[in-house]
């Protein structure tokens, strides 16, 4: 890809040159030994079953600079955390696998509940802030990167794009965010992103003005993505939403905690397919339709706490920008698509624009109805104020797990 434009306030580091992989490895092996380096994966039990995880293990036994590999499965029982031991067992790294439905983590999360710190809902956010726990606790890592375990189209060259950034110890970047294009089955892909988020952000910033968050945010080429690489230090304070406002939620605690100058986002991949979500047209509970309306609230939050004052008036304006900012966006992905060859469907794009749009007013509503909810996880720094060997316990819990049904 010949693209190398700078655009926003982020950094942004291109894949201009196709540099192989192997040489990157060798230099990454060189850093690990100021700073080594780890890998999570927040896992549903069902994607060890799926077409795309064994493929990511495979790539990943060959990774050589990885110190360890931290793996957090949920919706798994007893026989299949078993089975999750020895799916992974091929490993050549240190891997361990926090069961969170296991008894001991269940008894570490009833300790949070009595505390007020306990994750609110199950969920990827749930999942990763456990998993990040236990990176603090091994102390094994001091550069981390995150990536899903449904990515189809997976090699390990991704892995190593997403975590050079933060591991190359001449570099001053505390978090990289990765982006990729979406193309799979002849179609673009994304639709969150190309027809709610970026198209959202532009109608809070024609709707509030001038606003450095929001130019922020619109630096991100995909703000969706859920491959992200951080330095370990950035874990204690960072504070993350248990929905599906995840990304968004970790995006703004970086702009909150660290100079732009820290921060970037790089290309990953020329290729990225992964699990499509439904649109969920009748069910705002699931879907694409519940992520919309998880990710309005975290903006919405996010802007409040900067001084934005909301309205139900407001929201119905902000409703009718986005629309029509939203449809003009579905004018450009036509003609991208047709240059290119692709197929659009033009019907189901509009479609899912109004899903959207009816989807900003429920999140509105929902900011206003309920402006003491507490979407976000405490950070790792306040939970060990109020229980300072949490952290030992963590560990001892995932390492008791793992003797006793590792056969």
């Amino acid at each position: 890809m010949g693209d190398f434009h700078q655009n926003g306030i982020v950094t942004t580091l291109h894949n201009l040159g196709q540099r192989p992989v192997e040489d990157m490895e060798k230099e990454l092996e060189r850093f690990k030994s100021s700073r080594p380096m780890g890998l999570v994966l927040p896992s549903l039990f069902s994607e060890l079953e799926g077409p795309a995880l064994s493929g990511i293990v495979d790539e990943l036994t060959q990774v050589p600079y990885l110190d360890e590999i931290v793996i957090g499965l949920d919706r798994a029982d007893q026989a299949q955390y078993q089975h999750a031991i020895d799916y992974f067992s091929r490993l050549p790294q240190h891997h361990r696998i926090l069961w969170n439905d296991g008894p001991r983590l269940r008894a570490i999360d009833e300790q949070l509940k009595e505390y007020g710190l306990a994750p609110s809902q199950m969920g990827k956010g749930r999942n990763v802030w456990f998993c990040y726990g236990y990176i603090l606790a091994s102390g094994k890592a001091e550069a981390v990167a995150l990536h899903d375990c449904d990515i189809l189209t997976y090699d390990r060259s991704l892995l190593a794009r997403l975590i050079y950034p933060v591991a190359n110890p001449n570099f001053s970047y505390a978090f990289c965010k990765g982006y990729y294009s979406r193309i799979a089955g002849n179609k673009i892909g994304g639709r969150a992103m190309r027809l709610f988020v970026t198209p959202m952000i532009r109608a809070l910033k024609k709707v509030s003005g001038a606003s450095e968050f929001l130019d922020y945010l619109d630096s991100f080429r995909y703000p969706l993505a859920g491959e992200f690489s951080m330095r370990s230090d950035v874990i204690n304070d960072l504070r993350i939403p248990s929905d599906w406002g995840l990304e968004i939620g970790v995006l703004s605690e970086m702009k909150r905690n660290y100079a732009t100058n820290r921060l970037c986002q790089v290309d990953i991949a020329d290729v990225y397919d992964h699990k499509h979500q439904d649109l969920s047209l009748d069910d705002k509970e699931k879907g694409l339709s519940k992520m919309t309306i998880d990710i309005s609230k975290a903006l919405f939050r996010k802007l409040a706490t900067n001084g934005e004052v909301f309205t139900p008036e407001k929201f119905r304006t902000i409703k009718a920008t986005y629309y029509r900012i939203a449809l003009d966006f579905v004018d450009t992905y036509q003609n991208d698509a047709m240059i290119n060859g692709l197929d659009y469907d033009r019907h189901s794009e509009e479609a899912a624009v109004e899903l959207f749009a009816s989807n900003l007013m429920v999140a509105g509503e929902h900011f206003l109805e309920r402006p003491m909810d507490k979407p976000f996880i405490p950070s790792w720094n306040r939970v060990i104020s109020a229980i300072p060997d949490i952290l030992e316990q963590l560990k001892a819990a995932v390492e008791a797990d793992y003797e006793e049904f590792a056969k």
